[in-house]
Formats: structure tokens, sequence, C-alpha cells
């Protein structure tokens, strides 16, 4: 037993394939919780081996909110901080002793380093910091979508836990279908929540709904709640993205510039506006776009980050935009520097091939 009792709760439907190894990542926990919301497989079965706790639960119409509070309501009142993962995530070992050192009386909530994705080459992709550990009493989860949890107590002491890595293997063979409605859902219940609303943008944007797109993100910029830089600014490349592929060149770029000021500590809207002007064959403009995402060397521990934008690409961009202004010099520097950062791509070193031997072939 160690200095807090602490247990880790989850919800599943259909993932056998992920209980081996997520039972032996949380097994540092005092107690293992999940409820199955109707799986056909051997996940139920898989768990209760493994040592869960296991109850099963319909949720419908559903909502990923009533899920994980009934969850949470599995957990024995005793326990002093909670653990809220998916299966399809993994703790990195000493997990446990990491969260007791930081947690102090007072503390209800932890926040910790969160790998979202990872890239083909399985390094990092989208990392931030997550707060799914919680304590026991006073919180609830909120949203049929992209829930979160909610206190109801007032102001709390939250801690960051150095030493905490959670990484997340998404299973990309789940279907997305109830995603869309159920973030509209999430609008209309709550028309002021300026998170859901850019979420909702975002997701038409995915879905090639661009006016719906636009429309969404302008109302996200004009919530009074809508004030965090990073956010106004991913809705203003969406937003422009939008444009973009709507053929609307010049309200693209206006929205562009508006992103790179809203904030210009950001790499994303200038690599986002370079990929523009590569595609207008700008090359000056894309150039003074990849140095000024180059100068930012602090990647923010936020969701916003993408990766593309501290891996190879403004140096990929940089290189072609060198190359096509004359300055064979620098553009040999900056692909060799994209190549350190993405050393098996072949577009790449092929491109290193061509400015090297000063041919003239489109990069």
């Amino acid at each position: 037993m160690g200095k807090y009792r602490i247990c880790v709760y989850a919800i599943c439907k259909n993932e056998e394939k992920f209980v081996e190894r997520w039972i032996h990542s949380m097994r540092e926990a005092d107690g293992i919780y999940v409820t199955d919301t109707g799986s056909s497989d051997k996940t139920v079965a898989l768990l209760q081996k493994g040592g869960a706790i296991v109850q099963q639960k319909t949720v419908s119409p559903w909502r990923f909110d009533t899920a994980r509070n009934l969850s949470m309501d599995a957990v024995p009142e005793d326990y002093d901080i909670c653990v809220c993962t998916d299966l399809d995530e993994v703790f990195h070992p000493g997990w446990r002793s990491a969260l007791e050192k930081a947690w102090q009386p007072g503390t209800l909530r932890a926040r910790y380093r969160y790998t979202w994705n990872f890239n083909p080459d399985g390094s990092e992709g989208v990392v931030f910091f997550a707060d799914k550990i919680h304590a026991r009493k006073g919180f609830r989860w909120v949203n049929p979508v992209h829930e979160v949890l909610r206190y109801d107590g007032g102001a709390y002491q939250t801690v960051t836990v150095p030493g905490i890595q959670l990484d997340h293997h998404a299973d990309n063979t789940k279907s997305r279908a109830q995603y869309l409605p159920l973030l509209e859902l999430a609008v209309q219940e709550d028309p002021q929540n300026d998170r859901n609303t850019h979420y909702l943008g975002r997701e038409y944007l995915f879905r090639g709904e661009y006016q719906k797109a636009i429309d969404m993100l302008l109302r996200h910029l004009s919530l009074p709640a809508a004030t965090w830089a990073d956010e106004r600014c991913a809705s203003m490349r969406y937003i422009a993205k939008s444009y973009d592929a709507m053929n609307n060149a010049a309200e693209a770029e206006r929205w562009f510039l508006r992103a790179e000021a809203e904030a210009p500590h950001l790499r994303e809207p200038w690599t986002d506006a370079a990929l523009f002007y590569y595609r207008q064959k700008n090359w000056h403009a894309m150039l003074f776009c990849c140095e000024k995402a180059l100068t930012i060397k602090n990647r923010p521990d936020t969701y916003i980050t993408e990766a593309a934008s501290w891996g190879a690409l403004p140096y990929d961009l940089s290189a072609i935009g060198y190359y096509y202004t004359g300055d064979q010099k620098r553009a040999a520097k900056a692909i060799e520097q994209a190549l350190v950062l993405a050393p098996q791509d072949a577009r790449l070193q092929k491109n290193h091939q061509l400015i090297l031997s000063g041919q003239t072939q489109n990069t």
C-alpha cells in the first residue's frame, strides 16, 4: 500500500486486442474498474482474467459523459485518487510513484504528459498535457463528446506531475459515425462552450463542409469565452484552409495573416501559411514564413501543436524556397536539416540530390 489508495477506471467496448497491454500498464494501481458498454468479443473475460472489476452497462442514447460517470460511480468511495484512462492508452512504468510524490494534501487534480498520436516512423506526433487524474469526490464528467471533468466545489489545486507519461495508440478501425452528431449535440446543449464550438468547426473542415466550418469557426471567435490566443489562431487557420479549399485565395491569405498576428509565438500559423504560399509559388513569402517558424524553438505543451510544424516540414519548404530563389548553399543546408528529422523520406532524399546537382526539376 502506498501513501494513497489509487484506482484506475475506464469504459470500453470490443477492445480485446488492447486488454493485456492495458492491464499490465495499469497494475501499479490498487484497483482497476471497467465499465463495458456492450462488448461482443472477449473483452470482458480478458479484463476479469487480468484482475479488473468489470460492470456491464447499456448507455442509450450514447453519451461519453454518461458512460464515464457510470464508470466512476463504480469506484468505491474510499479511494483517494482516480485515474481515468482508455484501453488504447499505456502508462510508462513508474507512474504511480511519480503521482504519489507530486500529490500533496489539498491536491484535487493532476496534469501529466500525454502523447496523442505517433508518426509513421514511430516518433511522437501531437503531445500535450492531459488532466484525467482527480480526487475521488466532487468531480463529474460533462459533454456528450470531448467530455471534461467538472468540479462542484469551486477553485481547487492542480499539480503537474513530472515522470508520468501516457501514450495513446489509437484504434483507427473504430467508426467515427457518432462523433459529429454528438459534437453538434454538445454545442446545442451549451452554445457558449467555446472549446466544443471550435471542435465542431474543425470537424466540418475535416469532413469537407467548408462553409459550415467557416460559419462555426466565426461563431467560436465571437464567443466571450474564446480568449485563448492559441485556439483562436487555430480557428483562423481553419477558416483560411476552408477558403483555400473553396479556391478563394484572397480570403485564405487574409485569414492566414490574421492567424499569424493572433499567435505569432506558434509555429503552426507560419507553416500553414508557408504551405499556402508554396501552392501559390510565392517563394519569397514562403521563405519569410518558414524563417519565422524556425525562430520558434520551444514547443508548447498544449493540444494545439501539430507534429508537422515541429518536424521536417519548415526545413523542407525552406529548401524549396531557397532553391527557387537561387540560394543553392542555403537550400542544401535546409534540406540536410530536414533529412536529419526525416532520414527515410524518399522525396527529401531526391530533393537533396537535385539541390546538390543544381538541376531545375520541380521539387
